[in-house]
């Protein structure tokens, strides 16, 4: 067997010296790049670097929620799981599997990630909000923001698939600023839970003054 690099940080560093020589960070203020940097370790794909779209004031606003022990809000147990805990207060909340859910999807005809927001109410205001797997869950969002709901500080919003993602995503991103809300996101069908995971666990490393 050929030899290997075995030492966890020597692995980390190589991997961010290798992603800042194959991607282009031109269209990223430096701390931006942070953000994007992960997203290219996560998905081992350098042209999603092209894909990002960014807020300006995202990554600001994200921290200071973090700094506040505002709610941070899931739409899956796997983005849940994703996130790095341990230099969090707070518990991750995500209500995909709450008793109450299926009941209100079955009453409302609804997929269960779209019932879920309803249970949302109380923690959503200047939460961080992390979707990283259904589209139907950003659409209902954006349709609770329109109709007046209180305000999420930050959404990271990465549903990735077929039917409704490119669009969830740019619906986001085209009304981000109308509503007054940040916002981390992807064009296209590319996301995921991991992709939506690193790029708040990220947001949790600049808090702690960690960079790659």
């Amino acid at each position: 067997m050929e030899d290997y690099i075995k030492d966890p940080h020597e692995i980390e560093k190589k991997s961010f010296e290798i992603i800042r020589e194959v991607t282009d960070l031109s269209d990223f203020t430096e701390i931006q790049q942070q953000i994007v940097m992960r997203l290219v370790h996560t998905s081992g794909n350098p042209d999603v670097a092209q894909q990002v779209r960014m807020s300006a004031n995202a990554i600001n606003v994200g921290v200071e929620a973090l700094n506040q022990n505002h709610a941070i809000l899931c739409d899956v147990e796997m983005v849940k799981q994703g996130l790095t805990k341990r230099f969090l207060t707070q518990q991750p909340l995500c209500f995909l599997n709450h008793e109450n859910t299926p009941k209100i999807a079955s009453a409302s005809g609804e997929t269960r990630t779209m019932s879920a927001l309803e249970l949302w109410a109380p923690y959503l205001e200047n939460s961080i909000v992390i979707i990283g797997n259904a589209p139907t869950a950003l659409f209902r969002l954006m349709e609770m923001l329109e109709a007046g709901s209180v305000k999420p500080a930050l959404i990271i919003g990465m549903p990735v698939g077929f039917v409704g993602a490119p669009e969830s995503k740019d619906y986001l991103w085209n009304h981000h600023q109308n509503l007054g809300i940040e916002c981390i996101t992807l064009k296209g069908r590319v996301g995921g839970s991991a992709l939506a995971a690193g790029a708040f666990n990220t947001l949790v490393r600049l808090k702690n003054g960690l960079q790659f």
